[in-house]
């Protein structure tokens, strides 16, 4: 059987198709992202507007070829907050299946915050003892306090990358102020987070893909002039060398960041306001470990697939 996910974020794209053997194992056989910045200049407004719009349908009828073209039999479509968000979402999901024949599910956010839970559990042995998923995505990030069993408690709240870039149109560089103020709005908006923090303690905080892999890959070519993520599938943080780089990025201008290895073109914007996200949750709940997790919501959504399949 072959399964084919599609994880359809504010920024991104995912197509990720799977072989599924009987034995509920399987194999990768092709995988591809997309850019296609869904949110780009009215994501404040709720509405995609008309050039990442049709940029989005045009990714959804390159990958119909591609599904195609790979046989494949089960297709699964998720639109996560950039379409959820928008009012004109629904727009989007009938002009997919009308043009690109793909029919979408728009999920809400608790349900993207589970199939995210699920993927990172695919990579990171988890144990008995609760750790705290975290996902930026473009429009949303998502909060999971779970361990290898149990979800205890997850929320999926509004403040992605893009859209924080887009509220607070920060100076370049970023200034200190800028950053105090994101920060109060972090600590207002987080309540239900902190809430949360205090019935289930936690020390471990697991980075789930995205903006966590390039910081991942930053911190491998500045401290060990390497790429750290060929052949892994996680990575565990040195965090003095994540606040390092977290140092040089809020002091970094755009041009400078074009320059920097391991930050892809797409998250140059983004990155700092991730950065500022990230170090804003390893002090305010004095985390000791920082783990990244290459899985996220498309490995969440293959396991689940599988698990009604077989």
């Amino acid at each position: 059987m072959k399964v084919a996910i599609l994880d359809l974020g504010t920024n991104t794209f995912h197509l990720l198709i799977a072989v599924v053997k009987k034995d509920r194992s399987f194999e990768k056989v092709f995988r591809s992202k997309v850019m296609v910045k869904l949110g780009e200049g009215a994501i404040q407004n709720k509405y995609i507007a008309e050039i990442p719009f049709r940029r989005g349908i045009n990714a959804l009828k390159h990958y119909a070829e591609v599904i195609a073209r790979y046989k494949v039999q089960q297709v699964h479509a998720f639109a996560t907050s950039g379409i959820r968000s928008a009012t004109n979402g629904s727009a989007f999901v009938l002009a997919a299946k009308r043009e690109a024949g793909i029919k979408i599910k728009i999920i809400p956010g608790s349900k993207e915050a589970a199939l995210i839970c699920y993927g990172v559990r695919q990579c990171i042995k988890m144990s008995g003892q609760k750790q705290l998923i975290m996902d930026i995505g473009g429009g949303s990030t998502e909060f999971i306090i779970a361990d290898k069993t149990r979800i205890f408690w997850k929320k999926s709240f509004d403040i992605g990358a893009s859209r924080l870039l887009e509220t607070f149109k920060p100076s370049d560089p970023i200034a200190l102020r800028e950053i105090k103020k994101l920060e109060t709005f972090l600590a207002r908006v987080l309540e239900p987070l902190d809430l949360a923090m205090k019935k289930f303690p936690v020390k471990s905080l697991i980075g789930s893909s995205g903006s966590f892999d390039t910081l991942a890959e930053m911190i491998g070519w500045r401290f060990h002039k390497k790429e750290v993520l060929k052949n892994v599938t996680s990575l565990r943080f040195n965090l003095e060398e994540y606040f390092k780089l977290h140092e040089m990025l809020i002091l970094s201008t755009t041009s400078q960041r074009m320059k920097m290895k391991g930050l892809i073109k797409m998250r140059v914007d983004m990155i700092v306001l991730s950065s500022i996200c990230t170090s804003f949750i390893l002090k305010k709940y004095k985390m000791e470990e920082m783990i990244l997790s290459k899985f996220a919501l498309k490995e969440g959504a293959l396991w689940e697939a599988i698990q009604k399949l077989l």
